[in-house]
Parts: C-alpha cells; structure tokens; sequence
C-alpha cells in the first residue's frame, strides 16, 4: 500500500530534517560547554523513532484539504519533541536503563557524574537533569508548535486540542504511577491508562490536531473520525506495545528482552493474562511481575504463562479486531482519497509485529 502524496518514509525525512534544524536554532542558547550534554542528549533522543504522531497529524491536514504546506512538517514535528519529553521522564518513573538501544537519559547523566568524579550522588543528578531534560524538551515543543509557520488562524483554532492532549498525557503518566501503586488491575482499568497515556496522544489528538488545522474549526465529523478511528487504533497500538514489551526482539525495541515484566507494568497483557491463567499461574505472575532482578529464565516462565493462559492470543485477536473496525471507518469519512490511503497505511504500520 503506498500513500499519493508522501510516503511514511518520506515524512519521516521531512520531520527529521525540521528537529535538525529547530535543535540547531537552539544552540546559541544553550551553547555554554557545559549545557553541552542537555543539546548532545536531546539530538540523539530525537534521531530515531517510527515518527507516527507526526505523520497521523499530516495525514490529517491532507484530509481536511490541506496543501503540502511545508510548515505543516515542522508543526507536526513538534510532536516529536513532546514524545521524547514524555519517554525521558517514563525512563526515571520506570527506572528503565536503555532507550532505544542506548542509555537511558538519566543513565546517562549519572555516568557523566561518576566519569567526572563529581561530588555527591551521581544517580540523583543522573535523575535530576534527566527532568530537567525533558522539561526542556517540553518546552520545546510548544515553541516549534508556536513557530512552525501556519497560518496564525489554523493554530488558534487547533490550540485547544494542542492544551489538551499534552494535560491528557500527563494525566496519563499519574494514572500509571497510581496503576503500579495499587497492585492488582482489570484489564478496563489498564486501557484506561493506555488511552490516556499512550492511544489518544499517538494516534487520536494528533490526528485530530491535523483534521483542525487542515479544516480550520472543529467540525463535528472530525470528531466522529477521530473516535472510531483514531481511538481504535490508539487501542490497537498500546496492545501491540504491550506484546512487544514481552516478546520483542531487544534489537528492534532497543530495550531488553522482558524488561516490562521487570518493571512491573499493568498492561493490559498482563491484565488479561491474570484473568485467565491458572491459579498457580497466576500466582507466578503476581510473585515475578515487577522483581527488577528477574533473570531469562523468570522472563521464560512469565512468557510460557502469557502465551499458555491465551492471553497473548486473546490481544492478537483484539489488535485484528480494531484494526480492521478502523479501516472500515475511512472508507465513509469525508477525507480526500489520499488522506484515506496515509492513514490506512498508518494505521497498520502502528499496529505491525515489528517495533
């Protein structure tokens, strides 16, 4: 399937290329030696990713009869910085040591007090740059959004969902840190906080975001497309984040094999695996899950139960499932033929087996 106007690949030289360049504005500012490692830390987090949030807000502007506007890569771009805000301060929530395939940022921050014999305790800085690392990027976000060279009156009327989604993300970074805290969860509990902190902000509000921008107001279909499509994918995508969590090649994921069993997440997996395992099963799940010592042969036996209970088939089918409502969506949706052939592209490489 190929899209008319600009592939996925296409797109994603397009997004680099504006976080290049933005990234490049800023070091005049932060151009003092040793505010180095802040803008030396934020080029390599940007430099990899599948770039699907950009590419579901562009797809978006096509479909609400945008030109290709080259402005509109650098406002969806933005995007891309607020996604590496959000994963720099999971990594210190989670305590995770890598991030696609490198140290994480706070990992790397504390290596660069213990290299530099610094007194004091190198994890605490390592933690403590790292946040203000991704405040940074933050901030960021908002001034490449503010600045991308849209029409002043598209961003007004996209503002909104703009203020949204990034309250609807942070929202959904607490409701994880309360899902870890409370223990036991339902698999309803779970994609309540993969909606919010996952689904919605990869998938629904950028696109959303795009349809405004493009269409210059709210209308009421663009909501409609943005909940039956857009949410189910979101739902689709978090399933499959879950999966490869668990059973994804480190090499691809740039994470270590079972390093979300490690941490203990609650994914919805997980949720589905306890509802439908055997007791002693189960009982294995709640006494392994979340152990950071957990070696192979603990993230084998977690697997064997996942995959045993039918749990992994279960969210399989789930992925299918909304896969293929969502597709249905776009063939009634008031969108130009190109838009809809982007997002149906879109919507299968975020939901693919490969990370």
């Amino acid at each position: 399937m190929t899209t008319h106007a600009a592939s996925l690949d296409v797109l994603r030289t397009q997004v680099e290329h504006r976080l290049r360049e933005f990234v490049g504005r800023q070091r005049p500012i932060v151009g003092d030696g040793d505010l180095q490692p802040l803008l030396t830390a934020a080029g390599e987090l940007l430099s990899g990713g599948k770039r699907l949030r950009p590419a579901f807000c562009y797809w978006g502007w096509r479909g609400a009869g945008g030109g290709d506007d080259p402005a509109i890569y650098t406002a969806a771009a933005s995007l891309e910085l607020l996604q590496a805000s959000a994963l720099v301060h999971d990594d210190v929530m989670d305590k995770s040591d890598l991030r696609r395939g490198m140290p994480a940022a706070h990992r790397r921050f504390q290596a660069l007090h213990e290299n530099s014999a610094w007194h004091g305790s190198a994890e605490q800085f390592g933690e403590g740059a790292a946040i203000l690392l991704g405040n940074l990027l933050l901030i960021w976000s908002g001034e490449m959004w503010r600045t991308s060279g849209l029409p002043s009156a598209s961003l007004a009327a996209a503002q909104p969902v703009h203020d949204h989604m990034r309250t609807e993300l942070m929202c959904g970074q607490y409701l994880d840190l309360l899902e870890q805290a409370h223990g036991e969860n339902t698999f309803d509990s779970a994609l309540r906080v993969a909606l919010y902190k996952s689904g919605k902000y990869s998938v629904e509000q950028p696109l959303r975001l795009g349809l405004v921008l493009g269409a210059g107001t709210r209308e009421p279909w663009v909501d409609e497309l943005c909940v039956t499509y857009g949410r189910r994918v979101g739902i689709a995508f978090q399933l499959r984040d879950d999966i490869l969590g668990v059973f994804g090649d480190p090499a691809e994921t740039g994470k270590p094999a079972g390093d979300d069993l490690r941490e203990g997440k609650r994914t919805m997996l997980v949720a589905r695996t306890l509802a439908l395992a055997a007791p002693g099963d189960a009982a294995l799940v709640r006494k392994l899950l979340g152990d950071p010592a957990l070696d192979a042969e603990g993230v084998a036996a977690l697997r064997s139960v996942i995959e045993g209970s039918g749990a992994l088939a279960a969210c399989e089918e789930m992925i299918a499932e909304y896969l293929e409502a969502a597709l249905g969506c776009l063939a009634e949706a008031p969108i130009t033929q190109a838009a809809r052939s982007g997002l149906a592209e879109l919507a299968v490489a975020a939901t693919s087996r490969r990370a």
